[in-house]
């Protein structure tokens, strides 16, 4: 265990170039594990290292999550707590990634915000996206819908996001996702949809969807496209299932009806990423001008305390010569 004191425990900060934080937790919120999943994925297809740790003792009930004890190499007992790791994933993209996942905390989710905007900021990471998924209406058959939002009225503009409209008993994620709106830290929210009829995990096809979000949003290669085989396989089961029951096969027809009525057409993945490029630039542009701002004022306060030390001076020397006999 780490250091009640010291909370969140660094193992190592790389220099990473212009990161961006992932975070997904097992839960309510995580629908057949596909957001957790997708954030895996991406963390053993690369050259990941563990780079910090959350203590899980003050955020945990141990009776709803409980530590499970293996034994090592050499014989001795290890427990494994459900703590929530970050890890530093190298890409061969623009920008690399600090991925974040772990079981939903049950305490103290405030503090455990925190924590998050902590790794962000101490990462140097430009934008925090939170990933998750939920139970819906979508058709095994059809491309699954994957929601983005975002506060930001620009940074919604540009990725053709909707502003959040939820309003309800929410998750770990949604309190992270205000702590980071509170503090003007970019952050934007991408959630997958999962058939209500097929709720268990593996599920490979919102995995996937997640992913190929991920990519056309962040410009980051997360080979997506390695799954189309396991996609397929899961269709072709789920399909065979359908088609034993009369009732469900009708179903998911009226169900594939209502989703081709209403499709919708995103932007590119090309386009959105330059989108998020350039509001990622103008966002430091914005800081550098408030950091020039400061230095600017903070020049011009030493300037005046100069020249009141001068007129301090000045005076001083003018009372001293009457004292001189003149």
């Amino acid at each position: 265990m780490a250091d009640p004191v010291n909370e969140l425990t660094w193992y190592d900060l790389p220099d990473l170039r212009r990161p961006l934080l992932l975070v997904a937790f097992e839960g309510v919120f995580d629908a057949a594990e596909a957001a957790t999943g997708a954030l895996e994925w991406i963390r053993e297809r690369a050259d990941a290292s563990s780079m910090a740790m959350i203590d899980p003792e003050r955020y945990y009930n141990f009776q709803e999550a409980r530590p499970t004890v293996r034994i090592d190499g050499d014989g001795s007992r290890v427990i494994d707590w459900p703590s929530p790791e970050i890890w530093s994933v190298p890409t061969e993209s623009a920008r690399d990634l600090v991925v974040m996942t772990g079981t939903e905390p049950h305490l103290r989710w405030p503090s455990f915000a925190d924590h998050v905007l902590e790794v962000a900021r101490r990462a140097g990471c430009e934008m925090v996206v939170t990933v998750g998924a939920f139970i819906g209406m979508v058709p095994h058959t059809r491309p699954f819908s994957v929601t983005g939002s975002a506060v930001h009225p620009d940074l919604a503009r540009r990725l053709n996001l909707s502003r959040p409209t939820y309003q309800g008993p929410t998750g770990v994620v949604g309190v992270i996702n205000a702590r980071l709106e509170q503090t003007d830290f970019p952050v934007i929210s991408l959630r997958v949809e999962v058939p209500h009829y097929v709720p268990g995990p593996p599920n490979p096809k919102a995995t996937q969807a997640l992913l190929r979000r991920l990519e056309q949003t962040t410009g980051v290669q997360t080979g997506y496209e390695e799954l189309d085989a396991e996609v397929s396989d899961w269709v072709d089961r789920v399909d065979r299932a359908v088609a034993a029951d009369d009732e469900s096969r009708d179903y998911v027809s009226r169900l594939e009806r209502q989703v081709d009525s209403n499709e919708e057409l995103l932007p590119t993945g090309d386009d959105l990423a330059a989108e998020l490029e350039a509001f990622l630039r103008d966002q430091q542009s914005i800081r550098d001008e408030v950091e020039a701002d400061a230095g600017s004022a903070e020049a011009a306060a030493t300037d005046v305390v100069d020249d009141e030390g001068d007129e301090d001076g000045d005076r001083g020397e003018v009372d001293a010569e009457p004292d001189d006999g003149s």
